[in-house]
């Protein structure tokens, strides 16, 4: 992934993008990759460093959800263990698996505990990470040493995955240009231009070298996160003929 390239396919393509999506996180590369792989003349713009927001700043995990399990929510229970395990099998170098412990107190913590997270083993499936099991409270304390002690009964283990955010975006933004689209860092949106009631370019500035440009496109994507409400500061201009 080349910055230079990128911008040499900004400045030497006078056409129309089939897609120009904002902002260069999670979402926003996600969107990129998927328009880029399906053969769509795509362009990535982020104003900072990829991931730089609110995917550089998650909780690193990837979990299939404890507690919509709890809550009856065995649906998204199963996309999201299906995601975790093809993460992992996709991904190694960013995704490992990281136990957890659940501390029992009360004599039904370890047989609630206990069995719910057994069904949460089996709706991962093949794609499981590990078997949870009940440990001794000696087992906790060693593994917790700073856990309060008094009426602690034991405690249950399972498995989850733990995955590096900003090293993943950054995967995602190479797949992309493997894939045939241009995501460019350092590139601001500075106004949007319209045909009608509706965008159909960008006005942009490179924040490195200060150089202007626009770009033409039949569909863009706000996805600048909690920056969204901040782009309706945009200056906008009718489109030039």
């Amino acid at each position: 992934m080349d910055r230079n390239q990128s911008l040499d396919q900004l400045k030497n393509y006078d056409g129309y993008w089939d897609m120009v999506v904002i902002g260069g996180g999670a979402t926003g590369l996600g969107c990129a990759l998927d328009a880029a792989s399906r053969g769509y003349k795509t362009l990535l713009v982020e104003q900072h460093d990829f991931a730089k927001g609110t995917s550089s700043r998650s909780t690193k995990l990837i979990h299939g959800g404890v507690r919509y399990l709890q809550q009856g929510n065995v649906s998204l229970v199963l996309e999201a263990l299906h995601e975790r395990g093809l993460l992992m099998q996709n991904a190694p170098h960013l995704v490992q698996n990281q136990s957890f412990i659940v501390p029992n107190y009360d004599w039904w913590n370890g047989p609630f505990y206990g069995v719910g997270l057994k069904v949460y083993d089996l709706l991962a499936g093949r794609l499981g990470l590990g078997p949870s099991k009940w440990i001794s409270k000696e087992e906790t304390l060693a593994r917790i040493p700073t856990l309060e002690p008094n009426r602690l009964r034991g405690g249950v283990i399972y498995h989850d995955g733990q995955f590096d955010d900003a090293r993943l975006a950054i995967n995602l933004a190479q797949s992309i240009v493997d894939a045939g689209g241009v995501p460019i860092n350092y590139m601001q949106v500075v106004g949007l231009t319209h045909a009608g009631r509706m965008v159909d370019g960008l006005d942009l500035t490179d924040a490195l070298s200060g150089e202007s440009h626009h770009v033409r496109a039949r569909v863009v994507i706000n996805a600048t996160g909690i920056f969204t409400d901040a782009s309706c500061a945009w200056t906008s201009r009718p489109a030039v003929p």
